[in-house]
């Protein structure tokens, strides 16, 4: 049985839009994209290169995936990640699109059709995607979080898990914390169940 992680870049205010380029992701007049770049060092880009590696399947919701699929193919296989992310199969979650020309790309209808990915691949990673996100936790099919701390606050943006979809949900440290030099922290959950609350722990 495969495991479907989400890999996040995420401010300290939990914003996680736009990381990459100052025009990756403008919607709702965003105007602070690009915010990873400062935060460049040679450990946390091997850490991240390594997640890339581990993935044999990518799924993304349909913002996330008009990015990846507007910026990688015209790349060949250029660089290692535009390699990779070009070979791998991928599965875009929406209810508008009919066909997708990325190749290797199949078009599911709902995040509920997600769990029968477990089923053909071991390590689906769901980069970015937010809303998709919060739907496939609602659905309780999220197994993993894969998060890049950085320490800037922006005070606007999109934010993981916030608005229509999200549930409680609680998660237990997988692996143990990693610092790089820039202040980035590497953190890594599973999914454990409900939140125990004050009440429920007996206070």
């Amino acid at each position: 049985m495969g495991t479907i992680s989400l890999d996040l870049f995420l401010t300290l205010d939990g914003v996680y839009q736009g990381p990459g380029g100052a025009e990756e992701d403008t919607s709702g007049g965003f105007t602070l994209g690009g915010w990873q770049a400062a935060f460049a060092d040679a450990e946390s880009g091997s850490a991240i290169m390594a997640g890339i590696n581990e993935m044999d399947s990518l799924l993304l919701g349909r913002r996330t995936y008009d990015i990846l699929a507007g910026y990688w193919p015209e790349r060949g296989n250029s660089n290692p990640i535009a390699e990779k992310f070009n070979a791998l199969p991928k599965y875009v979650v929406s209810r508008t699109m009919d066909r997708a020309d990325w190749e290797r790309t199949t078009v599911m209808s709902t995040a509920e059709e997600a769990a029968a990915l477990k089923d053909r691949h071991g390590h689906i990673h769901v980069v970015g995607s937010g809303a998709l996100a919060g739907s496939l936790l609602a659905a309780g099919i999220l197994d993993r979080l894969n998060l890049f701390l950085y320490p800037i606050t922006l005070g606007t943006g999109k934010r993981v898990f916030s608005g229509d979809g999200g549930v409680p949900a609680a998660f237990t440290l997988a692996e143990p914390p990693q610092a790089f030099p820039s202040g980035v922290l590497r953190l890594v959950y599973d999914r454990n169940g409900m939140p125990v609350t004050g009440l429920d722990a007996g206070e």
